[in-house]
């Protein structure tokens, strides 16, 4: 068989209780090709199997199958085991394998068995561990507080986050969580404006990155991971609340409805929000008032496209939708004699605010920028003027929503300082797209699968009752394990979480610092941002402290890119030193960093765009 001669020795077992047959090969008991077989003679082949099967093989073969079967058995008992379901096969194998060959095939099944029995044993423990029915319970403050929600829904321009502001201000106490640290920053700043018995507000600003603690302060203004759900207040404010359903960071809101401890929720956003917000208000047994509000100035789309760069005017807002495309566009528009403002992504929110306050002082013609100025940059703009309706997703080019197409264009038209805002296509294709997403309904959110993301105290149940230390197994125990009863809140965790705690799993690393680690907000996909997290996690692992170096100098010398991403880095350092101050305990020289990169951005920026007015002095005149 098999292309070989071999001999099987018959025989039986009897042991822990078992009578075991089994016919098997023994050490040499392969005794030739058969070409080679063929070509001996009788005697030759008697000779070699009397050597191969005489009493000293079959003594061998006999101890060998005995202490295998002694060690199968008791493998067996101890996770409950028929032994037998794995020992047939000593008989009943028919191969030219050697004995000790099938002994390693039978143990590889019985490994695979008990892998098999302690994963569905660890998965039930997780599932009991885990009830995500239970979830609005582990908001203890929020639990106890008699709660009531109030939704403002309406489009951008409608009034709804000013008029949650202003509630806001005139509470004892209050938060206010935004979507981003722009938003925190903007609405930190105008909750000082604001004035309680005389004296104006003692507000606090808490991000990722930043605390700014105000003494006494009975307000603070936040980003929506920064929830404090410990500290009861009056009302908290909870804007854009339709990211509720983003696929990234839908977890934190989900976490901020059902966890803001406070007396009265405003819950701020898009109109598509309502019936998710309902069945919300429905799980948590909480009263809910709706309000709809709609937009203060109208909005319309031209008549036709822009076609021509010098067809664009003081007033109006270029939208590409990466980086390299809003540079181009800046270029071609200071080119035809337009002083520019510019605000993209991957600038800090100081950058965006600073070059937006250009565009609201006049200094600058145009703003040119991406989606970025969607959300939380409010600036006079007359005319939203889209360079393309497609965007790449992560994974590929794509249409853009048509929530999104709305958020965009409802920037056109400033209640107040124009009569209504205007939308147009740069070319023929994108305006009719555009005039097409406009007009289009957009769907409600769902009303179940709400996100919910791993805290720290849920691995820690889970490697409780499994005994795991893995980050990647702990986060995959909690998204495939955890008991799910009707789908109403979901486990998500982010691919860049779930690639990240694959290689931090490789250091000596407790469970919290891997956690910690795979959450620091930087982008993977920069090199040097990505190097730069690397560093900070072995040293993390070597209990080495991570020190910062002031250069005056260093900024002068890098590309704009390299700027941007510093501003990133050292962002992304203070947040962790938030969190692990014991090794990243350079925080302010982090933010004062950050804040200079920031001013070499913008100041950048500045230059490039003066570059193209001296280029055609004449159109400045």
């Amino acid at each position: 068989m098999e292309g070989r001669v071999f001999l099987r020795i018959a025989g039986e077992v009897k042991a822990e209780g078992l009578t075991v047959p089994y016919q098997l090969v023994p050490a040499q008991g392969v005794l030739a090709k058969p070409s080679k077989w063929r070509k001996m003679d009788t005697e030759a082949r008697s000779a070699l199997l009397r050597e191969r099967s005489g009493d000293k093989a079959i003594h061998d073969l006999h101890e060998q199958a005995t202490g295998f079967v002694h060690e199968i058995a008791a493998a067996a008992e101890d996770y409950d085991f028929d032994a037998m379901s794995f020992l047939h096969t000593l008989d009943d194998l028919q191969t030219s394998l050697m004995a000790g060959e099938v002994f390693d095939r039978i143990r590889q099944r019985l490994d695979h068995a008990i892998e098999r029995q302690t994963e569905e044993r660890y998965a039930e423990r997780t599932k009991q561990s885990i009830n995500l029915a239970e979830y609005p319970d582990s908001f203890e403050v929020a639990r106890r507080l008699p709660r009531r929600f109030v939704a403002l829904l309406g489009p951008t321009n409608s009034g709804k986050t000013h008029r949650a502001i202003e509630a806001l201000a005139k509470a004892p106490s209050g938060i206010y969580l935004a979507p981003l640290r722009l938003l925190a920053l903007e609405n930190y700043e105008r909750l000082q404006e604001f004035k309680q018995h005389g004296k104006p507000l003692a507000v606090s600003l808490v991000t990722g990155e930043e605390r700014r603690l105000a003494e006494g302060a009975t307000h603070v203004a936040s980003t929506v991971e920064m929830l404090d759900t410990r500290t009861p207040v009056d009302v908290a404010v909870i804007d854009e609340i339709q990211m509720l359903a983003d696929r990234d960071r839908g977890a934190a809101w989900t976490a901020a409805v059902c966890g803001a401890p406070a007396r009265t929720v405003y819950l701020v956003g898009a109109p598509e929000a309502r019936r998710a917000i309902e069945a919300l208000a429905e799980r948590l047994e909480c009263p809910l008032e709706v309000h709809i509000l709609k937009r203060k100035a109208p909005l319309s789309m031209e008549a036709t496209s822009v076609r021509k760069v010098r067809n664009l005017r003081k007033g109006d807002a270029v939208i590409a939708f990466s980086r390299r495309e809003v540079l181009m566009w800046r270029d071609m528009v200071t080119e035809a004699g337009l002083s520019v403002a510019t605000v993209y992504g991957n600038l800090s929110p100081e950058v965006r605010r600073a070059q937006a306050q250009r565009f609201r002082e006049g200094q600058a013609d145009v703003v040119v920028g991406t989606d970025a100025i969607a959300m939380g940059l409010n600036m006079p703009i007359s005319r939203i003027v889209m360079t393309t309706s497609v965007k790449y997703n992560g994974y590929e080019e794509e249409e853009i929503p048509a929530a999104l197409a709305r958020q965009i264009a409802g920037r056109a038209g400033r209640y107040g300082i124009h009569e209504e805002g205007l939308v147009a296509g740069f070319d023929d294709d994108t305006h009719q797209v555009m005039r097409s997403l406009l007009k289009e309904k957009l769907a409600p959110l769902n009303t179940s699968g709400f996100s919910v993301a791993p805290t720290l105290e849920h691995l820690h149940r889970i490697a409780s009752v499994t005994s795991e230390t893995s980050l990647a197994k702990l986060l995959k125990r909690f998204v495939h394990n955890i008991d799910v009863p009707d789908g109403f809140f979901y486990p998500r965790i982010t691919e860049d979480q779930t690639s990240r705690a694959e290689w931090l799993d490789s250091l000596p690393l407790s469970v919290a610092d891997k956690f910690t680690l795979s959450l620091v907000p930087v982008s993977s996909k920069v090199m040097s941002l990505q190097r730069a997290w690397e560093h900070w996690a072995l040293s993390l692992s070597r209990a080495k402290p991570t020190r910062l170096k002031a250069d005056d100098f260093a900024l002068s010398y890098l590309s704009l890119q390299e700027v941007e991403d510093a501003c990133r880095l050292y962002s992304a350092y203070a947040w962790l030193g938030y969190r692990l101050p014991e090794f990243f305990p350079d925080i302010e020289l982090a933010q004062e960093l950050s804040r200079r990169a920031s001013e070499r951005v913008d100041s950048v920026l500045q230059d490039q765009n003066a570059v193209s007015r001296k280029r055609h002095p004449k159109r400045w005149r």
